[in-house]
């Protein structure tokens, strides 16, 4: 059987909800107040919360959902998803991937988006209770994800890999059945599990790149290579 589907994974992605450590931090509890929930059930974002985040660890890292909001838009609304020829999965910093069905629309207003995601934190899919969610939450690292795909292993998007193009990135990729790592995490390096499961280390441009350019990039190269747009 031809494989015909990009496997997208946004790996250590920079959503999580406010960690315990800093729970009871006073920009926390407001914001939470303002919110009318717990500290632990919004999410860590550095715009409310960058006081706070002072202490925690691979702070430069976390506390940017708006990286997956961005980069879901981007992919869900391109003609390769709309073919049904995408598959994304978002895995955390904190350790949790994320389903994502080709059929979701994620709302295009922010704030709706955070809600979104802070509802499925707290029940573990959208909707609750569905035969088939449009996403769905569960405590997994990345070799797990991996195993899980039937993946020995998978290429690695990173500034400092081989110059490689988007094209034969995708190419390699769906042949050969292999799924493509994109960082969804703003600043710093991938952890050593990353680089553990990595067939390949690649880059498409000599500059770093943001999550959502890099996906798009490589969402369009495969929509030539797989002759849905011109």
């Amino acid at each position: 059987m031809v494989i015909t589907i990009l496997k997208l994974v946004l790996a250590e992605s920079s959503l999580e909800l406010v960690p315990q450590e800093i729970a009871s931090h006073p920009s926390v509890l407001k914001h939470a107040k303002l919110r009318g929930k717990k500290p632990t059930e919004i999410l860590l974002d550095k715009s409310f919360h960058y006081s706070a985040m002072k202490r925690l660890k691979d702070k430069e890292k976390r506390g940017r959902p708006d990286i997956v909001h961005v980069t879901l838009l981007e992919a869900l609304s391109s003609p390769l998803n709309i073919e049904g020829k995408l598959r994304i999965y978002i895995h955390t910093y904190g350790d949790y991937v994320i389903e994502v069905n080709h059929k979701t629309r994620i709302p295009k207003n922010y704030l709706r988006f955070v809600g979104l995601m802070e509802q499925l934190f707290t029940v573990g899919e959208v909707p609750p209770k569905s035969k088939e969610p449009l996403l769905k939450i569960y405590p997994s690292n990345l070799t797990n994800l991996l195993k899980l795909l039937n993946a020995r292993g998978a290429i690695v998007l990173d500034e400092e890999g081989e110059l490689v193009s988007p094209k034969a990135i995708c190419n390699e990729a769906i042949s050969k059945d292999i799924p493509v790592i994109v960082g969804g995490f703003p600043h710093g390096r991938y952890g050593s599990e990353v680089y553990a499961n990595a067939i390949a280390t690649y880059s498409i441009y000599h500059k770093p790149l943001e999550t959502w350019t890099v996906t798009s990039i490589i969402i369009h190269a495969c929509e030539e290579v797989l002759k849905i747009l011109l």
